[in-house]
């Protein structure tokens, strides 16, 4: 697919994979709505990708129109109900389509049955499985009305297999996995590609409250970084139209997970 022009959704894009995400899908001339929590880390990276534009407060009450290689901010909750639609309407409004949702915002609790904090397990199923199947299912039915489009979804090398103290984690990635999975499958003959991106261990945010890195933990030297992963999403996305591409797994290459 030839990316220039197109307009992409990225959830989760104030740090990490969804902020190199989107500083690469920038460069090849998509235009972009850039939603998170974290309101500064937004308007750096859509400053990044070229835009002038305004943010939208939780309210949904300002927002910026994107340039013809741009950004919107929209600072919301994502386990909000109306956030994915008052996505969807930005991306229509300031560029008139939406072509590709990449659906990304996710947080990490784990940790010892003694330790674990269940109310943090549960934050943690909202933003991974509850937000994100609303995503999913707006933008593929966005997709059948206009007869195409990519969803994206960030899974996990623990949407495969599960890890010592993360099988609340891995059972939202393995969510992840089976819902794309069947949407995939649905919607085989069309123009509509549904695909997972599995990383291993990423050098980002979502470690920055644990005391000792998982790095650490696991004696490695080094591990990926998000442009590792964003070089992946723009490669499955810039498939010709006859190849589907359901899952790409990328690790660092000294782990033996």
């Amino acid at each position: 697919m030839d990316l220039k022009g197109k307009t992409a959704i990225i959830t989760g894009a104030s740090s990490g994979i969804g902020a190199e995400t989107a500083r690469q899908l920038h460069r090849k001339g998509v235009r972009l709505v850039l939603t998170g929590q974290r309101e500064a880390n937004l308007r750096a990276v859509a400053e990044q990708c070229g835009s002038d534009s305004g943010g939208s407060d939780s309210g949904g009450s300002d927002s910026g129109a994107a340039d013809s290689a741009g950004a919107v901010i929209v600072v919301a909750d994502i386990t909000d109900p109306g956030t994915p639609a008052r996505l969807l309407e930005e991306a229509l409004t300031a560029t008139g389509r939406c072509d590709i949702v990449f659906n990304n915002a996710g947080i990490l609790a784990a940790g010892p049955i003694e330790d674990i904090d269940i109310d943090a397990v549960c934050r943690m199923m909202r933003v991974n499985v509850e937000a994100a199947v609303r995503m999913a299912y707006v933008a593929v039915k966005h997709f059948k009305r206009t007869g195409g489009g990519y969803l994206i979804s960030t899974s996990s090398v623990l949407g495969t297999k599960v890890g010592l103290n993360s099988g609340a984690y891995s059972a939202t990635k393995f969510a992840i996995e089976a819902l794309s999975e069947s949407l995939r499958m649905e919607l085989a003959g069309t123009d509509i590609r549904v695909s997972c991106v599995e990383p291993g261990l990423v050098m980002t945010d979502i470690h920055r409250d644990w005391e000792v890195h998982p790095r650490e933990l696991r004696g490695m030297t080094k591990v990926l970084e998000p442009e590792d992963v964003a070089r992946c999403v723009v490669f499955m996305l810039e498939q010709p139209a006859h190849v589907a591409m359901p899952r790409l797994m990328i690790t660092p290459a000294e782990d033996a997970i």
